[in-house]
């Protein structure tokens, strides 16, 4: 019997395999941001998202990706965190991954209102309301209407955001919530009021 196909054990890959590595790297730089240790959990998920780069792992890198823009936005690095959340979204629209194109994209919405891009971020949100409604998830609408009008008012744009809330109001009517779309027609009285 000939042993020239049998593996030597030098070559045998030790059981931390690099991706077990950067996995924990991930997982460190996760609990790191969950403990508010900003610069610590961005020097791992930095080197996570390099170790997912040479891997080719699409989704690695974009859950990196999107870890580091959250580090960036408890940070008030707008700029950056819009960066790293843009990459996110990308890899997740080309996945067709739904459900995290609009978790990404709501971080997306946070970055723009942290560098003052109203007009993107309104953008951002009507966006949002299309996946809303093509998950016939009228309570996500409805949220997102919240965040247009709070980006109007931020805007200086009380009219704007005095016709959301009356949108609100109208879209609660047609469930029957009429306290609570009272409550909406409420603000957006208020909001004119005030001008």
């Amino acid at each position: 019997m000939s042993n020239s196909n049998l593996q030597s054990l030098d070559s045998i890959a030790p059981l931390n395999s690099p991706k077990d590595e950067i996995s924990k790297e991930y997982e460190e730089g996760k609990s790191l941001l969950e403990r508010q240790e900003y610069s610590l959990a961005a020097v791992a998920l930095h080197n996570a998202l390099i170790g997912y780069e040479e891997k080719g792992d699409d989704a690695g890198v974009a859950n990196a990706s999107n870890q580091l823009g959250h580090v960036c936005l408890a940070r008030q690095e707008f700029a950056s965190a819009l960066k790293h959340y843009e990459r996110a979204l990308n890899i997740c629209e080309k996945a067709g991954d739904r459900m995290s194109i609009v978790a990404v994209m709501k971080k997306i919405v946070a970055a723009q209102r942290g560098l003052k891009q109203y007009d993107k971020a309104i953008d951002t949100c009507f966006a949002l309301i299309d996946h809303y409604q093509d998950n016939r998830d009228p309570q996500g609408s409805v949220t997102t209407l919240e965040e247009i009008a709070e980006i109007y008012i931020g805007a200086g744009q009380r009219e704007k955001a005095a016709d959301t809330y009356r949108t609100i109001a109208a879209i609660h009517k047609n469930f029957r919530h009429d306290n609570i779309a009272a409550g909406y027609l409420q603000k957006a009285a208020e909001l004119i009021a005030a001008e």
